[in-house]
């Protein structure tokens, strides 16, 4: 009877991911995060928040947009899928890390 090394589809890796590798130029959500980077102004979301002294610190308005066109652009509209997907897939995962990406 032959031998096999034992394994255990519930048991966790360790993986290391280059949040830059996974936005590639010519992919969709790339031209997401340029858009919003480097080409929309979103100085009129600013005005809203008013944490400067005691609050809490806020997600920049551009990592939420990110995330929101593109789940859209998914068909994803559920806010527990859109979570979902944040906790989950490595594109959710890698736009609001982008910040800094080729820029």
């Amino acid at each position: 009877m032959p031998r096999f090394k034992t394994y255990d589809y519930i048991q966790h890796s360790m993986v290391v991911i280059n949040y830059q590798e996974q936005l590639q130029p010519g992919t969709f959500e790339y031209a997401v995060h340029y858009l919003i980077e480097h080409k929309l102004d979103l100085s009129v979301f600013y005005p809203r928040y008013r944490n400067e002294d005691t609050s809490r610190l806020a997600y920049d308005p551009a990592i939420l947009l990110k995330i929101i066109l593109f789940a859209y652009s998914k068909g994803i509209t559920s806010s527990r899928q859109i979570q979902w997907c944040c906790e989950t897939n490595i594109l959710f995962k890698a736009l609001p890390q982008a910040r800094s990406l080729y820029a």
